[in-house]
C-alpha cells in the first residue's frame, strides 16, 4: 500500500487525510474546488474547513480525478451522500479493480434510499473494485485532527478488507475496530444524525437532561427498528456507530445536526440555517430519506417523523415535542 486517495476536502476527508499521511503513506486528496485546492497547496492548510491544521507535504491537493486516483490502491470517499452519485460517475473510470473503497460517508441518497456502499455498487459496477468497507464511529474531525482519542469501526462483508482498513487507519489515538455488518454500521452512522436534530430542538427548547436522555434512548429503539427491516443486526446498534455516534452527535456542540436543531427551536427557518453553512449537516437531507424508508417499510419512526414534520411540513417544534409526548401509551 503506497498510495491512498481521499476524495473530498471537507473536516473530515482533510482530517483523515492528514492521518494517513502522518503515518507515513502518500495521499492524494482531490479538492473539487481549484481555488481552495491552491489555497492547500501553497499553505499547507485547509483554512476553510480545518483551520490551524498542518498538512504534511505528502499529502498532495489535486483537482483532476484521474490524476488523484490513478494507481491508488484505497480510496476513501469523504463526499456528502448528495453529492456522492456524480462524483462518482465521474471518477469510476479511474479506479482500479484491485482498489479497496472506504466510505467515510454518513447519509442516505435522498430519492432513491440507498446508503453509500449501494451507490459505489450501483455506480461502479460489482467487480470493478476489490472491496467496500465503511469506516464510522464516534469522530468530530477537529478532535481527530488534534491527536485527541477516538475509536471508530471499519465494517465490510469481507474480513481481510475491514482488517487491511484497520491497519491501515490505526494509530496511537485512532482506534479502529473490525465489524462484518455493514448495512448497520452504515445506518447507525446515517440515522443518528436526524436524532442528533431532535436533541438540538429539544435543547434549543430548554427541555432538559431527562428529554434528551429519553431522545438517545427512543432514538436507539428506533434505528433499530429499521435497521432490522434491511437486514442489519441489531446489536450493531448498541456498538460504537451505533449508540456511540448518537450520544456524540446529540450532545456534542461540534455536532453540525445538533446545531441545526437548535437553531430551529430558536426560530429560524431551515433555509436560513443551510444558506449559513459551509459543511454539509447530513441528517436534514437522511430525514427525508429515511422517513420514505420507514413508511414504505410500515415501520415505526415516530421521532423521525416529527423531525421530519418541523423541518418540511412547517410543524412548530413545540408541538411535535407534545405529541410525541401524548402518543398512545405502550410497553418499553
Amino acid at each position: 500500500m503506497e498510495r491512498l486517495t481521499v476524495l473530498g476536502a471537507g473536516s473530515w476527508g482533510t482530517t483523515l487525510a492528514e492521518l494517513l499521511a502522518n503515518k507515513g503513506f502518500d495521499v492524494n486528496l482531490w479538492v473539487r474546488k481549484e481555488e481552495l485546492r491552491k489555497a492547500i497547496a501553497e499553505r499547507r492548510e485547509n483554512s476553510v474547513y480545518l483551520p490551524g491544521i498542518k498538512l504534511p507535504e505528502n499529502v498532495l491537493a489535486i483537482s483532476s480525478l484521474e490524476q488523484a486516483l490513478k494507481g491508488s490502491e484505497m480510496v476513501l470517499s469523504a463526499i456528502p451522500s448528495h453529492g456522492l452519485r456524480a462524483v462518482l460517475t465521474d471518477a469510476r473510470h479511474f479506479i482500479g479493480s484491485n482498489a479497496v473503497i472506504v466510505s467515510a460517508t454518513k447519509g442516505i441518497e435522498e430519492g432513491t434510499n440507498l446508503t453509500p456502499c449501494s451507490i459505489i455498487k450501483e455506480v461502479l459496477g460489482a467487480g470493478s473494485y476489490r472491496d467496500t468497507v465503511v469506516l464510522s464511529g464516534p469522530s468530530f474531525a477537529k478532535e481527530v485532527s488534534l491527536r485527541l482519542p477516538a475509536a471508530v469501526c471499519a465494517a465490510s462483508a469481507s474480513h481481510d478488507a475491514a482488517t487491511l482498513v484497520q491497519s491501515v487507519f490505526s494509530t496511537a489515538y485512532f482506534r479502529v475496530y473490525t465489524n462484518s455488518d455493514l448495512m448497520g454500521v452504515e445506518l447507525g452512522g446515517a440515522l443518528k444524525n436526524i436524532i442528533a436534530i431532535a436533541s438540538g430542538i429539544s435543547d434549543g427548547l430548554a427541555l432538559g437532561h431527562n428529554a434528551r436522555a429519553a431522545l438517545i434512548t427512543r432514538g436507539i429503539a428506533e434505528i433499530s427498528r429499521l435497521g432490522a427491516a434491511l437486514g442489519a443486526n441489531p446489536h450493531t446498534f448498541t456498538g460504537l456507530s451505533g449508540l456511540g455516534d448518537l450520544v456524540l452527535t446529540c450532545t456534542g456542540p461540534l455536532s453540525r445536526n445538533y446545531s441545526v436543531g437548535k437553531a430551529i427551536a430558536g426560530g429560524k427557518t431551515l433555509e436560513e440555517i443551510t444558506g449559513a453553512m459551509r459543511m454539509v449537516a447530513e441528517g436534514v437531507r437522511t430525514t427525508k430519506a429515511a422517513w420514505s424508508l420507514a413508511g414504505g417499510l410500515d415501520v415505526e419512526m415516530p421521532i423521525t417523523e416529527e423531525v421530519h414534520n418541523v423541518l418540511y411540513m412547517g410543524k412548530p417544534p413545540k408541538k411535535a415535542v407534545m405529541e410525541l409526548m401524548m402518543r398512545e401509551l405502550k410497553s418499553e
